[in-house]
């Protein structure tokens, strides 16, 4: 009895516990405060210790700047500390008042990194015309090593006065000594995207390297224009573009998707969503156009916005209409980089600014950060052989290269006996055709295109609609597939 008596009691107590309002446990807000308060008594010991006993302390002002740098830089990769002149440069940069170098920085870098690498160059812009290549990497900047510098610092010391020159330093895959540069400051022409019409196979290219006010009216001219000529689709290249304005993406899906179709959500930490992006207007796009999306691990935030928006709303459209052959959206490439956060910039004491994660982006409330979007098709991109290995094909990986080789009447003189005449600077949209023609990841597309088109023609009701139409190239086209391979022994 007294055994059955202790094990009640018991039970009423636990239930008690569990009973007692949530007022009573400590809440977020409250374990938050407890630490902060904690280890930020913690952190004035330190510095008055290091007021009392460090031998010369040189700047004080700069060591508290990065202690409340790490604070942030360390909630996630994107918050950050912005002390006062990388205050004021991004704030010059938003008014429009903002000279740079024109180039298109890796995403991914770590303020560790002792480099910043150069994914690409803006087209006729200052750093194109002085000869910088993609893939360089900048390693000091006016004399000063970007080891232990923030992104934001390095590019805060890129921009600055119209006309006044900066001097960097880099490093270039296969040169054996670094490479000075003194690059000119000027305004960075808001040619955001380039496009071609590939005539052998009638399909249109659009490429976009970053989302502004003017890549939209280009966009739409461009769809405007395909509509004059039969075509077979639509290559849209977001490979290396990492974001710019999100009100551009949106801008942009509405040229493709139904007026008020849902574009993109953001929601808090909690899950709520904060707000909803939707298109304005009427689609320019022709619905049945087949829409190819190129990716790397380079397109990220509101070019992965744009891309898993389109491919989304085709696989919803697939799912709900079967036969309909609208809105064939599709994803070739690699995955892309998987960011999602939105950051907001706040202002606070001695002109400084706090860059803090608040809410993450939802494309239509599909999730991205930290997965990116998958590709439908998967091609790795291979390079074109570097300098070395064209000349070591050129001078021994060829028979007739090789000393007193047996050479027949059919042969024709070597041309390396004929003088090269010296090739004049290309311009920019030239030098780009050059390098799409060596794209491997552009060909591969093409002949998806291709194939889809023949399937359209011979066998329509096995790509009626996006689902249909992947299972079916999939079939079809091996691209970077791995490979089933039985030995077969004999």
């Amino acid at each position: 009895m007294k055994k059955a008596v202790v094990t009640l009691l018991l039970a009423l107590s636990l239930a008690t516990q569990a009973a007692l309002p949530p007022a009573t446990q400590p809440s977020y807000e409250q374990a938050f405060d407890k630490l902060a308060y904690n280890w930020s008594r913690t952190f004035a010991e330190v510095i008055q210790l290091a007021k009392k006993k460090h031998y010369q302390i040189a700047d004080l002002e700069q060591s508290m700047i990065k202690a409340i740098d790490a604070f942030l830089t360390n909630l996630d990769p994107h918050s950050s500390f912005l002390d006062p002149k990388t205050y004021k440069s991004m704030l010059e940069s938003t008014s429009g008042q903002f000279f740079g170098i024109g180039i298109v920085i890796d995403n991914t870098r770590k303020p560790k990194d002792k480099y910043l690498t150069i994914v690409d160059t803006i087209l006729d812009g200052p750093s194109d015309k002085a000869g910088i290549k993609q893939l360089d990497k900048i390693i000091e900047i006016n004399g000063e090593p970007l080891e232990g510098m923030s992104t934001e610092q390095a590019t805060a010391k890129l921009k600055g006065p119209k006309n006044t020159t900066v001097h960097v330093k880099v490093l270039r895959e296969n040169h054996p000594d670094l490479i000075s540069f003194d690059i000119e400051r000027d305004v960075i022409k808001e040619q955001n995207s380039m496009s071609f019409l590939i005539k052998d196979y009638d399909i249109y290219y659009i490429s976009l390297n970053m989302f502004t006010e003017n890549a939209v009216q280009q966009i739409e001219k461009l769809l405007k224009n395909s509509t004059q000529r039969p075509h077979k689709g639509l290559i849209l290249d977001l490979r290396n573009n990492s974001g710019g304005l999100l009100t551009s993406a949106i801008d942009i899906a509405s040229l493709f998707l139904d007026k008020g179709s849902l574009v993109v959500v953001t929601k808090d930490k909690t899950g709520k969503a904060t707000e909803q992006y939707r298109t304005k207007r009427d689609p320019v796009a022709n619905a049945q156009m087949p829409i190819f999306i190129l990716t790397n691990n380079y397109t990220a935030s509101a070019a992965e916005i744009l891309a898993s928006s389109l491919k989304s709303h085709a696989e919803e459209h697939a799912e709900k209409n079967a036969t309909d052959k609208k809105a064939l959206v599709f994803v070739v490439g690699t995955q892309s980089f998987g960011k999602g956060s939105v950051q907001e910039v706040i202002p606070v004491s001695n002109n400084c600014a706090a860059k803090i994660t608040t809410s993450l982006y939802f494309p239509n409330n599909r999730n991205i950060q930290g997965e990116g979007i998958t590709p439908d098709f998967i091609v790795e991109r291979s390079l074109p052989p570097t300098e070395q290995m064209q000349w070591f094909t050129k001078h021994y990986g060829r028979e007739k290269a090789l000393q007193n080789a047996i050479k027949t009447g059919n042969q024709k003189d070597d041309p390396k006996a004929i003088p090269e005449t010296p090739k004049k600077a290309a311009r920019w949209t030239e030098r780009a055709k050059e390098m799409l023609k060596t794209d491997n990841q552009l060909r591969e597309t093409i002949s998806l295109i291709n194939l889809l088109q023949t399937f359209l023609n011979l066998c329509p009701d096995k790509v009626c609609n996006r689902s249909k139409a992947v299972e079916q190239l999939r079939n079809a086209h091996i691209g970077n597939d791995a490979l089933d391979i039985e030995e077969i022994k004999l």
